[in-house]
């Protein structure tokens, strides 16, 4: 039950600035890498890679866990909780000293997107009736969250630029005190609709295996593949991701209903934006790197640079959403990926001194044109034909593939670049100068690297997925579906 609402307007105003402090996070901090890197002293590719993975792991591991504390806790009280650690942890990210300390705190913004993001959409669609009110609410609603993705591209790059690169963090201060300070005013507090019990082993469990899983990857440059620092590490994620599985299939309440997977597209779903993400955090972060370390581009420069990424995705995805059901679903899924490879492979050409009209923005909007299909219609592929209370199991799996799989690419991908790089220097005998051109090499081979992700998810779409015709009635629902995923944070 919710309370009722007198200022529907103004409710959504504060729920989509909530959900827009998230989505610009998830942008504006990838053109201050560079910054980040050269004021805290990150040595590698490798370890900067985790300002962006902390965050990813933190956020998917525990964004069903988010949905079901809003069920059993209310809504309105995990958005408050949600956004009021969002905003300290990014205070505390901007007064960051060195790498340790700015990882802590992204992994806690995690936690704080993880708490706020479900809580904010669980209480739009409570607000709103379904129908005609509640599908305008979904589009206001995917509208901030595109907004949110391309202004913080710029805005990273202009406050990085013209001020500092802690003021990226330092700026969802005062969105966040503005959301706690009106939202017990005008959006309402709803009573917990679930007694079930929350499965914290589990969250915990598939957390801290993803995050030993990424850090044993990271070992690899370092140490190798047979030290035992990286295969203790390896058998330590191991153990924990198996203890989830365990935990999954015993406990009463799940966090993840594991039958759900006996479902072929809810399967083949979920491994697509396992996939697909995991090329696409690697286009940020490398195309952050050497648009201004090798093209000597300006951070705001670099932040616009990437815009035709955000608003090829936004028009993509606004078009589809409306066409959900008069297309084929499947035929587009096969194809999208391919089209992500498409790009990557034009970016892997990438030389050391680079044209962006020619050598960068094809591969960007190709690229760019494979995702947004895939986005909107994977939803209604893996929503089809399930129950309503099913939809939103769904809806937080395929959200939490997605941080999780990016996660998991980039930090393979930058064990690739970096290896690709090492060789290229060890050939220079330690050259500095031949510095630059050995990143480049590295980076072409992490895209390179990338196009085998798009190659498996067309592979899973093409084996996995079944076509299956949707009613006017279903129709009308998956696309509802389908406009909230523009809501996921990194699109």
């Amino acid at each position: 039950m919710i309370e009722k609402v007198k200022h529907k307007g103004l409710a959504l105003a504060l729920l989509a600035t909530a959900q827009f402090m998230v989505i610009l996070d998830a942008t504006i901090v990838n053109v201050a890498l560079p910054a980040i890197r050269d004021t805290l002293g990150f040595t590698s590719a490798a370890d900067l890679q985790w300002v962006v993975t902390a965050y990813a792991l933190v956020f998917g591991g525990f964004l069903l866990l988010g949905g079901r504390l809003a069920d059993l806790f209310g809504r309105r009280k995990m958005l408050l909780i949600g956004t009021a650690i969002f905003a300290f942890a990014s205070l505390l990210g901007g007064f960051a000293q060195d790498p340790t300390q700015l990882i802590i705190f992204r992994a806690l913004q995690g936690l704080g997107g993880a708490l706020l993001s479900p809580a904010a959409l669980s209480l739009v669609l409570t607000i709103f009736k379904e129908g005609p009110e509640r599908n305008k609410a979904l589009g206001i609603w995917s509208m901030v969250a595109g907004g949110g993705g391309a202004l913080g591209l710029v805005l990273g790059g202009l406050l990085t630029q013209y001020v500092d690169w802690r003021w990226t963090f330092f700026i969802n201060v005062p969105i966040g005190i503005a959301v706690l300070l009106l939202a017990r005013k005008f959006v309402p507090a709803s009573l917990p609709t679930s007694k079930q019990k929350v499965d914290y082993t589990g969250a915990l469990t598939i957390t801290g295996g993803l995050i030993a899983a990424v850090y044993a990857f990271e070992l690899v440059p370092k140490h190798g593949w047979g030290s035992p620092e990286t295969i203790w590490t390896f058998i330590l994620a191991a153990v924990l991701l198996v203890a989830f599985y365990i935990n999954e299939r015993v406990v009463k309440h799940p966090l993840i209903d594991l039958s759900i997977f006996k479902r072929r597209n809810v399967t083949g779903g979920a491994l697509i934006q396992v996939l697909l993400p995991a090329a696409m955090f690697s286009m940020f972060f490398y195309l952050s790197i050497y648009l201004q370390g090798m093209l000597h581009y300006t951070p705001t420069e670099a932040g616009v640079a990437n815009l035709p990424f955000t608003m090829t995705i936004i028009l993509i995805a606004g078009f589809l959403s409306s066409k959900a059901t008069k297309v084929n679903v499947k035929a587009l899924l096969v194809a999208a990926p391919l089209l992500v490879a498409a790009g990557l492979l034009w970016l892997s050409r990438l030389p050391l001194e680079s044209n962006y009209w020619f050598d960068l923005l094809p591969g960007i909007i190709v690229m760019a044109a494979g995702m947004a299909i895939t986005f909107v219609l994977v939803t209604v592929m893996a929503t089809s034909g399930i129950s309503h209370k099913e939809s939103g199991l769904v809806s937080g799996l395929l959200n939490t593939s997605q941080q999780i799989g990016g996660a998991i690419g980039l930090a393979v991908l930058s064990v690739i670049s970096t290896q690709a790089t090492n060789d290229r220097m060890a050939a220079a005998h330690g050259n500095p100068a031949v510095l630059p051109e050995a990143m480049v090499h590295g980076f072409q081979q992490g895209f390179l690297a990338a196009i085998g992700f798009a190659l498996a998810a067309s592979i899973v779409a093409l084996v996995v997925l079944k076509n299956r015709k949707a009613n006017q009635d279903e129709g009308d629902r998956l696309e509802n579906e389908a406009e909230s995923m523009a809501a996921i944070p990194g699109i």
